[in-house]
């Protein structure tokens, strides 16, 4: 389930004029694609919605929220791998950080991994089946906080071992700090507990999507309920093959704001990633907003 620290980081202001003649520039684009959002159905027992009143963010609230931003000096997404990870797991790892570049039109680095053996016994137990959990919120504070390289934006870790948020749950799938720009996710869940060549792709698909979720809250972005979107929440991995990798029109629109990229050269270059790493789903949902615009 994908948990966050709702606390805001104030780092700059944008006047209402200027939002208002950004967006309008591209006021073609987000109003072409909005035809291919998918809206929500009625929230079930068991899903994310069911039982929570979240009440969502709009485009208009995300700016006046002065959302953390790329600036002058601090605009590199770091990927920090925790854990022994294995061959075909290490080259999930490079494709991650592949689209999470193009995702987020960032500059983004793979790191060295990082040895979680030195992790107390305090930050970590073991399941009935034998695995090991890590608790999310010690890596946030213990081994991620105030560790951010100089120029960087945030800070992803990504830990080959199952996270925990407290005692009392079960799992975590990543968990997000909007104040220290840090964050981690776990790819064990995603690959059914061992990475193979059968389930290869719908690991990496899942990795990519918690993962842009997660660096999404870092970037101040709250759940979506506005429609089928990367932001959404769930509370399982049935709900998480649900969430497209792709932004609604409305988060679309906050991310462009927020960092000013071409946004056909960037729906381009992700159809590009998926069609080559034969992510199939993903790759025939954004290929419709490439038709609209057309």
């Amino acid at each position: 389930m994908k948990y966050l620290i709702f606390i805001l980081l104030l780092i700059s202001c944008q006047s209402k004029t200027t939002n208002d003649s950004i967006i309008e520039q591209e006021s073609d684009y987000f109003e072409a694609i909005e035809a291919n959002d998918i809206k929500l159905s009625e929230p079930q027992e068991g899903e994310w919605l069911f039982g929570r009143n979240e009440k969502g963010q709009t485009f208009e609230q995300y700016t006046k929220a002065n959302p953390v931003r790329p600036i002058a000096g601090k605009s590199t997404i770091y990927l920090k791998p925790i854990g022994q990870f294995t061959n075909l797991q290490k080259e999930a790892l490079k494709l991650l950080r592949d689209y999470v570049e193009l995702y987020f039109q960032q500059k983004t680095v793979l790191l060295e991994p990082f040895s979680d053996k030195n992790i107390p016994k305090s930050a970590r137990r073991k399941r009935s089946d034998g695995s090991e959990q890590l608790l999310a919120p010690y890596v946030l504070d213990s081994l991620l906080k105030g560790k951010n390289p100089k120029d960087a934006m945030a800070l992803m870790a990504i830990s080959e071992k199952d996270l925990y948020p407290k005692p009392e749950w079960n799992y975590v799938f990543g968990l997000a700090s909007y104040t220290n720009r840090v964050g981690v996710s776990s790819m064990y869940r995603f690959q059914n507990k061992t990475l193979d060549s059968t389930n290869f792709t719908l690991c990496l698909r899942r990795l990519m999507n918690v993962s842009t979720h997660e660096i999404g809250h870092m970037l101040s972005f709250h759940h979506c309920i506005n429609a089928r979107c990367t932001m959404n929440g769930s509370n399982n991995l049935s709900e998480t093959d649900l969430c497209p990798n792709r932004l609604c029109s409305e988060c679309q629109k906050k991310q462009y704001w927020n960092f000013r990229y071409d946004n056909r050269k960037r729906l381009k270059e992700l159809l590009a990633f998926l069609k080559e790493n034969k992510i199939e789903g993903d790759f025939k949902r954004l290929n419709l907003d490439l038709e609209t615009l057309k």
